[in-house]
């Protein structure tokens, strides 16, 4: 299958206020040598809607570069304007990435009916394969069954990242759109729940500091040990919560900070997380043997 296991929706790291293309650079060898399946760059948590589009450019670009062919790389190229998206996913096919992660249309609440024509008008400017972004928690819309069967008869169209914590659903779309379309959480507290469910991996937050425990969980079950799956997941699940207890990324840039990854700043609106939350990632971080 094109795209399985654990992939890492990439952290942006910043200092005064700027990209720093060192520790991000660090990161993706990081992430790497750890066993992380693939990497996602310019997502939801590598702070996408407050990036200016030569900033984000130069992410996928550089994620590219130092990735070096040795996993895939999935560009974030999505956007509540669809010609801005078009953009984002021809300069992310001319810049060599291996797939894109377009998320529905956030604050515009399309209908069903204009996901289609957007996605569609995104088909015709692609060459490379096509994640949609299934995350009503944002993006406020939620995509039917319906329509990404519809989608999925196009041959760029190739699965679903779904933060929609719908653990019928991978099943329901295998009945559907078939066992071929790929389908990768979106949620890390349910994604081991979602492989059980007909789920083929997750583009997870945690993994940019716990690339090796979520690269083991996923190959665990891969291989059928359901065991070794179930005890990595009950060691993060502190941590999966704790990064989710303020607004992602804050908690992840601290925890990431901890670790000596990259600073802990994130770009305004999100700010520096509060004391009870630093106490709560330390503790996470403590009992996933991290710190």
């Amino acid at each position: 299958m094109l795209f399985h296991g654990s992939y890492t929706a990439l952290l942006t790291p910043f200092k005064d206020n700027k990209v720093d293309f060192d520790a991000y650079r660090k990161l993706i060898d990081f992430q790497i040598e750890n066993g992380t399946n693939g990497l996602v760059p310019v997502g939801t948590t590598g702070e996408s809607p407050t990036l200016s589009h030569d900033e984000h450019k130069k992410l996928v670009e550089v994620c590219i570069e130092q990735s070096n062919g040795r996993v895939p790389v999935i560009a974030g190229a999505g956007s509540n304007s669809t010609n801005e998206a078009v953009d984002f996913v021809k300069h992310a096919c001319s810049a060599g990435a291996d797939g894109l992660l377009v998320v529905t249309p956030y604050y515009n609440k399309p209908t069903q009916s204009g996901l289609m024509a957007h996605y569609n008008e995104l088909i015709k400017n692609s060459s490379k394969p096509i994640i949609i972004y299934d995350i009503p928690g944002r993006s406020v819309i939620k995509m039917n069954d319906s329509t990404m069967a519809k989608l999925a008869e196009n041959d760029l169209i190739v699965g679903v990242k779904d933060a929609t914590a719908d653990l019928a659903r991978p099943t329901r779309l295998q009945n559907i759109i078939g066992e071929d379309f790929i389908q990768l959480s979106g949620e890390d507290g349910t994604a081991l729940a979602y492989l059980a469910a007909g789920g083929h991996g997750c583009i997870s937050v945690t993994s940019n500091i716990a690339p090796k425990l979520l690269s083991r969980m996923h190959n665990a079950w891969k291989q059928g040990d359901v065991l070794t799956a179930q005890e990595i997941n009950k060691k993060l699940m502190p941590l999966h919560d704790a990064l989710f207890y303020e607004t992602s990324p804050g908690p992840l840039k601290y925890a990431a900070s901890l670790l000596g990854l990259c600073s802990p700043e994130a770009r305004l609106p999100i700010v520096e997380i509060e004391e009870v939350s630093k106490k709560n990632v330390k503790d996470a971080l403590g009992k996933a043997g991290l710190l």
